[in-house]
Protein backbone atom coordinates (compact mmCIF):
# COMPACT_ATOMS: atom_id res chain seq x y z
CA UNK A 1 0.00 0.00 0.00
CA UNK A 2 2.90 2.45 0.90
CA UNK A 3 4.58 1.53 -2.50
CA UNK A 4 1.35 2.45 -4.47
CA UNK A 5 0.88 5.66 -2.51
CA UNK A 6 4.27 6.58 -2.95
CA UNK A 7 4.21 5.57 -6.96
CA UNK A 8 1.05 8.01 -6.75
CA UNK A 9 2.47 11.20 -4.95
CA UNK A 10 6.05 10.60 -7.55
CA UNK A 11 3.18 10.72 -10.94
CA UNK A 12 1.85 13.61 -8.96
CA UNK A 13 5.30 15.99 -8.92
CA UNK A 14 6.42 14.63 -12.44
CA UNK A 15 2.21 16.06 -13.62
CA UNK A 16 2.89 18.76 -11.61
CA UNK A 17 6.34 19.54 -13.15
CA UNK A 18 5.51 18.63 -16.60
CA UNK A 19 2.69 21.34 -16.27
CA UNK A 20 4.91 24.28 -14.96
CA UNK A 21 7.07 22.94 -17.78
CA UNK A 22 3.96 23.41 -20.47
CA UNK A 23 3.34 26.81 -18.33
CA UNK A 24 7.07 27.77 -19.16
CA UNK A 25 6.89 27.43 -22.94
CA UNK A 26 3.62 29.33 -23.29
CA UNK A 27 4.73 32.09 -21.49
CA UNK A 28 7.74 32.23 -23.52
CA UNK A 29 5.58 32.64 -27.02
CA UNK A 30 2.97 35.04 -24.85
CA UNK A 31 5.61 37.45 -23.82
CA UNK A 32 7.62 37.66 -27.02
CA UNK A 33 5.38 38.76 -29.39
CA UNK A 34 6.24 39.01 -33.31
CA UNK A 35 7.68 42.26 -33.78
CA UNK A 36 5.96 42.96 -37.42
CA UNK A 37 3.48 41.24 -39.11
CA UNK A 38 3.42 39.49 -42.42
CA UNK A 39 3.12 41.99 -45.07
CA UNK A 40 4.13 45.28 -43.53
CA UNK A 41 6.86 46.01 -45.80
CA UNK A 42 4.45 46.07 -48.88
CA UNK A 43 3.02 48.54 -46.97
CA UNK A 44 5.96 50.92 -47.03
CA UNK A 45 4.26 53.56 -49.92
CA UNK A 46 0.91 53.82 -48.24
CA UNK A 47 2.30 54.70 -45.16
CA UNK A 48 4.54 57.20 -46.79
CA UNK A 49 1.51 58.82 -48.68
CA UNK A 50 0.05 59.52 -45.05
CA UNK A 51 3.02 62.14 -44.51
CA UNK A 52 3.72 63.03 -41.07
CA UNK A 53 7.05 62.11 -39.15
CA UNK A 54 8.98 59.58 -37.36
CA UNK A 55 9.07 60.23 -34.06
CA UNK A 56 11.27 58.89 -31.20
CA UNK A 57 10.40 59.17 -27.22
CA UNK A 58 10.65 57.29 -23.76
CA UNK A 59 7.95 55.31 -21.90
CA UNK A 60 7.75 56.32 -18.13
CA UNK A 61 10.56 53.31 -17.58
CA UNK A 62 12.84 54.33 -20.29
CA UNK A 63 12.12 51.99 -23.03
CA UNK A 64 12.88 53.57 -26.47
CA UNK A 65 9.96 53.53 -28.26
CA UNK A 66 8.78 54.45 -32.08
CA UNK A 67 5.83 55.67 -33.96
CA UNK A 68 4.34 57.98 -36.37
CA UNK A 69 2.54 61.12 -35.61
CA UNK A 70 0.11 62.56 -38.82
CA UNK A 71 -1.32 65.82 -38.59
CA UNK A 72 -5.06 66.54 -39.19
CA UNK A 73 -6.79 67.09 -42.21
CA UNK A 74 -9.63 69.63 -42.46
CA UNK A 75 -11.37 67.65 -44.72
CA UNK A 76 -14.84 67.86 -43.35
CA UNK A 77 -16.87 71.02 -44.23
CA UNK A 78 -19.03 70.39 -40.73
CA UNK A 79 -15.64 69.88 -38.70
CA UNK A 80 -12.52 71.91 -37.80
CA UNK A 81 -9.65 70.20 -36.28
CA UNK A 82 -7.67 71.56 -33.18
CA UNK A 83 -4.20 71.40 -33.14
CA UNK A 84 -4.25 71.05 -29.31
CA UNK A 85 -5.98 67.80 -30.12
CA UNK A 86 -4.92 64.20 -31.52
CA UNK A 87 -6.06 60.42 -31.33
CA UNK A 88 -3.36 57.77 -29.60
CA UNK A 89 -3.67 54.79 -31.65
CA UNK A 90 -2.91 51.09 -30.28
CA UNK A 91 -2.28 48.21 -32.14
CA UNK A 92 -3.31 44.63 -31.03
CA UNK A 93 -0.81 41.63 -30.47
CA UNK A 94 2.00 41.12 -32.77
CA UNK A 95 3.07 43.41 -35.85
CA UNK A 96 4.24 47.24 -35.69
CA UNK A 97 1.34 50.07 -35.81
CA UNK A 98 1.94 50.18 -39.91
CA UNK A 99 -1.50 48.41 -40.70
CA UNK A 100 -3.46 50.02 -38.08
CA UNK A 101 -1.87 53.72 -39.65
CA UNK A 102 -2.88 52.50 -43.01
CA UNK A 103 -6.65 51.43 -42.34
CA UNK A 104 -7.50 54.16 -39.72
CA UNK A 105 -5.37 56.73 -40.34
CA UNK A 106 -6.43 58.17 -43.15
CA UNK A 107 -10.46 58.92 -41.46
CA UNK A 108 -8.93 59.11 -37.87
CA UNK A 109 -7.46 62.40 -39.38
CA UNK A 110 -10.13 64.03 -40.35
CA UNK A 111 -11.38 64.55 -36.45
CA UNK A 112 -7.67 65.27 -34.94
CA UNK A 113 -3.79 65.08 -35.18
CA UNK A 114 -3.05 60.99 -34.74
CA UNK A 115 -0.24 59.54 -33.06
CA UNK A 116 0.11 55.77 -33.51
CA UNK A 117 2.87 54.46 -31.23
CA UNK A 118 4.72 50.70 -31.25
CA UNK A 119 4.07 48.91 -28.15
CA UNK A 120 7.05 47.51 -26.63
CA UNK A 121 8.46 44.61 -28.20
CA UNK A 122 6.82 45.44 -31.43
CA UNK A 123 7.97 47.49 -34.66
CA UNK A 124 10.52 50.14 -34.21
CA UNK A 125 10.61 50.06 -30.32
CA UNK A 126 13.06 48.25 -27.66
CA UNK A 127 12.74 45.31 -26.66
CA UNK A 128 10.40 44.42 -24.11
CA UNK A 129 7.41 41.88 -23.29
CA UNK A 130 3.53 41.92 -24.24
CA UNK A 131 1.95 41.48 -21.15
CA UNK A 132 -1.70 42.88 -22.57
CA UNK A 133 -1.71 45.95 -21.30
CA UNK A 134 0.09 46.37 -17.42
CA UNK A 135 3.19 47.25 -18.99
CA UNK A 136 1.46 49.01 -22.22
CA UNK A 137 0.46 51.40 -19.94
CA UNK A 138 3.84 52.83 -19.30
CA UNK A 139 3.94 53.25 -23.24
CA UNK A 140 1.12 55.53 -22.93
CA UNK A 141 1.81 56.90 -20.08
CA UNK A 142 5.21 58.19 -22.33
CA UNK A 143 3.18 58.78 -24.98
CA UNK A 144 0.85 61.34 -23.37
CA UNK A 145 3.86 63.40 -22.19
CA UNK A 146 5.21 63.40 -25.41
CA UNK A 147 1.55 64.97 -26.65
CA UNK A 148 2.14 67.33 -23.84
CA UNK A 149 5.23 68.61 -24.85
CA UNK A 150 3.75 69.00 -28.22
CA UNK A 151 0.79 71.52 -26.92
CA UNK A 152 -1.72 68.50 -27.04
CA UNK A 153 -4.38 69.35 -24.42
CA UNK A 154 -6.69 66.96 -25.15
CA UNK A 155 -6.27 63.23 -26.39
CA UNK A 156 -8.78 59.90 -27.16
CA UNK A 157 -7.82 56.57 -27.57
CA UNK A 158 -8.60 53.94 -30.26
CA UNK A 159 -7.18 50.64 -29.61
CA UNK A 160 -7.62 47.13 -31.07
CA UNK A 161 -7.60 44.07 -29.35
CA UNK A 162 -4.58 44.15 -27.25
CA UNK A 163 -4.86 47.85 -28.21
CA UNK A 164 -8.19 48.13 -27.39
CA UNK A 165 -7.49 46.52 -23.74
CA UNK A 166 -4.27 48.79 -22.82
CA UNK A 167 -6.07 51.87 -23.54
CA UNK A 168 -9.60 50.94 -20.69
CA UNK A 169 -6.52 49.52 -18.58
CA UNK A 170 -4.40 53.07 -19.04
CA UNK A 171 -7.60 55.30 -18.22
CA UNK A 172 -8.03 53.36 -14.91
CA UNK A 173 -4.59 53.60 -14.14
CA UNK A 174 -3.34 56.93 -14.86
CA UNK A 175 -6.74 58.66 -14.79
CA UNK A 176 -8.20 61.24 -17.47
CA UNK A 177 -5.56 63.62 -16.56
CA UNK A 178 -8.65 66.06 -15.13
CA UNK A 179 -6.72 66.72 -12.19
CA UNK A 180 -3.75 67.31 -13.12
CA UNK A 181 -2.62 68.91 -10.28
CA UNK A 182 -4.06 66.36 -7.35
CA UNK A 183 -0.79 65.36 -5.83
CA UNK A 184 1.13 68.77 -6.75
CA UNK A 185 2.71 70.95 -3.75
CA UNK A 186 -0.52 73.29 -3.07
CA UNK A 187 2.45 75.83 -2.20
CA UNK A 188 4.44 75.84 -5.64
CA UNK A 189 7.52 77.68 -6.51
CA UNK A 190 7.83 79.48 -9.43
CA UNK A 191 10.57 77.17 -10.97
CA UNK A 192 9.25 75.90 -14.67
CA UNK A 193 7.22 72.95 -14.19
CA UNK A 194 6.61 70.00 -16.85
CA UNK A 195 4.45 70.63 -18.99
CA UNK A 196 1.00 68.87 -18.28
CA UNK A 197 -0.72 65.57 -19.71
CA UNK A 198 -3.30 66.19 -22.50
CA UNK A 199 -6.52 65.25 -20.65
CA UNK A 200 -8.23 62.17 -21.88
CA UNK A 201 -11.55 62.78 -23.27
CA UNK A 202 -12.54 59.71 -25.35
CA UNK A 203 -11.98 55.90 -25.77
CA UNK A 204 -13.00 53.66 -28.59
CA UNK A 205 -11.90 49.85 -27.52
CA UNK A 206 -12.51 47.62 -30.44
CA UNK A 207 -12.47 43.84 -30.14
CA UNK A 208 -11.37 44.22 -26.14
CA UNK A 209 -11.21 41.01 -24.26
CA UNK A 210 -12.77 41.27 -20.75
CA UNK A 211 -10.00 39.09 -19.01
CA UNK A 212 -6.83 38.53 -20.78
CA UNK A 213 -6.95 34.65 -21.14
CA UNK A 214 -9.30 34.44 -23.41
CA UNK A 215 -7.56 35.28 -26.79
CA UNK A 216 -4.93 33.67 -25.58
CA UNK A 217 -6.94 30.07 -25.39
CA UNK A 218 -8.83 31.31 -27.94
CA UNK A 219 -5.35 31.28 -30.67
CA UNK A 220 -4.76 27.24 -29.70
CA UNK A 221 -5.57 24.42 -31.12
CA UNK A 222 -4.91 21.54 -28.06
CA UNK A 223 -7.66 20.53 -25.54
CA UNK A 224 -7.90 22.47 -22.42
CA UNK A 225 -6.74 25.88 -24.05
CA UNK A 226 -8.34 28.04 -20.84
CA UNK A 227 -6.20 25.84 -18.99
CA UNK A 228 -3.00 26.06 -20.78
CA UNK A 229 -3.59 29.87 -20.97
CA UNK A 230 -4.22 30.64 -17.51
CA UNK A 231 -0.97 28.32 -16.80
CA UNK A 232 0.70 30.35 -19.37
CA UNK A 233 -0.21 33.59 -17.44
CA UNK A 234 1.00 31.68 -13.70
CA UNK A 235 4.38 31.58 -15.81
CA UNK A 236 4.36 35.19 -17.18
CA UNK A 237 3.36 36.22 -13.70
CA UNK A 238 6.48 35.03 -12.27
CA UNK A 239 8.77 36.17 -14.69
CA UNK A 240 7.78 39.42 -14.62
CA UNK A 241 7.10 40.08 -11.19
CA UNK A 242 3.66 41.00 -11.68
CA UNK A 243 0.26 39.60 -12.98
CA UNK A 244 -1.12 40.82 -16.02
CA UNK A 245 -4.73 39.78 -14.78
CA UNK A 246 -4.49 42.02 -12.09
CA UNK A 247 -5.23 44.56 -14.34
CA UNK A 248 -7.13 43.33 -17.35
CA UNK A 249 -10.11 45.28 -18.39
CA UNK A 250 -12.93 43.33 -16.74
CA UNK A 251 -11.49 44.36 -13.38
CA UNK A 252 -11.21 48.54 -14.34
CA UNK A 253 -13.05 49.06 -16.79
CA UNK A 254 -15.56 51.26 -13.94
CA UNK A 255 -13.01 52.77 -13.65
CA UNK A 256 -13.12 54.80 -16.78
CA UNK A 257 -16.34 56.16 -16.15
CA UNK A 258 -16.96 59.00 -16.79
CA UNK A 259 -14.75 58.98 -19.68
CA UNK A 260 -16.44 58.13 -23.16
CA UNK A 261 -16.38 54.50 -23.79
CA UNK A 262 -17.03 52.87 -27.16
CA UNK A 263 -16.56 49.15 -27.70
CA UNK A 264 -17.00 47.50 -30.53
CA UNK A 265 -17.49 43.90 -30.96
CA UNK A 266 -17.93 41.81 -34.10
CA UNK A 267 -20.42 39.28 -33.83
CA UNK A 268 -18.56 36.58 -35.90
CA UNK A 269 -15.54 36.94 -33.08
CA UNK A 270 -14.01 33.79 -32.46
CA UNK A 271 -11.11 35.01 -30.64
CA UNK A 272 -12.80 37.07 -28.69
CA UNK A 273 -16.51 35.85 -28.37
CA UNK A 274 -19.74 38.54 -28.45
CA UNK A 275 -20.73 37.12 -25.39
CA UNK A 276 -17.21 38.24 -23.49
CA UNK A 277 -17.64 41.73 -25.07
CA UNK A 278 -21.11 41.96 -23.90
CA UNK A 279 -19.86 41.00 -20.23
CA UNK A 280 -17.49 43.49 -20.32
CA UNK A 281 -19.76 46.20 -21.83
CA UNK A 282 -22.15 45.39 -18.56
CA UNK A 283 -18.84 46.02 -16.15
CA UNK A 284 -18.23 49.07 -17.76
CA UNK A 285 -19.98 52.37 -16.05
CA UNK A 286 -23.24 54.41 -18.26
CA UNK A 287 -20.76 56.41 -20.36
CA UNK A 288 -20.47 53.39 -22.33
CA UNK A 289 -21.92 51.68 -25.42
CA UNK A 290 -21.22 48.56 -26.95
CA UNK A 291 -21.87 48.78 -30.77
CA UNK A 292 -21.74 45.53 -32.41
CA UNK A 293 -20.82 44.16 -36.21
CA UNK A 294 -22.64 41.74 -37.78
CA UNK A 295 -20.32 38.83 -39.71
CA UNK A 296 -17.13 41.01 -38.40
CA UNK A 297 -14.86 39.06 -37.22
CA UNK A 298 -11.46 39.83 -34.37
CA UNK A 299 -10.50 43.59 -35.26
CA UNK A 300 -12.23 43.17 -38.96
CA UNK A 301 -15.11 45.40 -38.08
CA UNK A 302 -14.16 48.38 -40.01
CA UNK A 303 -13.28 45.92 -42.66
CA UNK A 304 -17.08 44.97 -42.56
CA UNK A 305 -18.41 47.80 -41.60
CA UNK A 306 -16.67 50.31 -43.67
CA UNK A 307 -18.70 54.01 -44.04
CA UNK A 308 -21.10 52.70 -41.04
CA UNK A 309 -17.71 51.99 -38.89
CA UNK A 310 -15.94 54.98 -39.42
CA UNK A 311 -19.32 57.35 -39.05
CA UNK A 312 -19.63 55.46 -35.46
CA UNK A 313 -16.03 55.90 -34.34
CA UNK A 314 -16.14 59.84 -35.95
CA UNK A 315 -19.53 60.53 -33.70
CA UNK A 316 -18.26 59.12 -30.84
CA UNK A 317 -15.12 61.21 -30.68
CA UNK A 318 -16.15 64.39 -31.89
CA UNK A 319 -18.99 64.68 -29.49
CA UNK A 320 -15.90 63.46 -27.12
CA UNK A 321 -13.78 66.44 -27.80
CA UNK A 322 -16.29 69.07 -28.14
CA UNK A 323 -17.96 68.08 -25.17
CA UNK A 324 -14.53 68.48 -23.44
CA UNK A 325 -13.72 71.98 -25.67
CA UNK A 326 -17.03 73.13 -24.09
CA UNK A 327 -15.88 72.15 -20.36
CA UNK A 328 -12.54 73.91 -20.85
CA UNK A 329 -14.32 76.91 -21.97
CA UNK A 330 -16.57 77.05 -19.01
CA UNK A 331 -13.71 76.39 -16.96
CA UNK A 332 -11.53 79.50 -18.46
CA UNK A 333 -14.31 81.13 -17.81
CA UNK A 334 -14.56 80.89 -13.62
CA UNK A 335 -11.18 81.39 -13.90
CA UNK A 336 -11.05 84.80 -15.43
Amino acid sequence: MMGRAATALGAAAVSVLGLRALGDRAADRLLDAPRVAPGEAALTDRIDALGGEVVRFRSRDGLRLGGRWIPADAADEDWAPESHEAILLLHGYSGSIAPDLVEYGPFLRRTANVLGIDFRGHGESDAGPSTFGMLEVEDIAGALAWLGERGIRRVAFVGTSMGAMAAITSVAILGDGSLTAADSDPDPTRAETDPPRPRIVGVVADSAAPEVEIPVANRLSTPFRRFIAARAFDAAARRLGADPRDTEPVRVVGLVEPVPLLLVHGQADRTVPLAAGRRLAAAAGPSAELWTVPGAGHSASHAVAGQDYERQVTDHLRVAFRTARDDDLRREGRDL
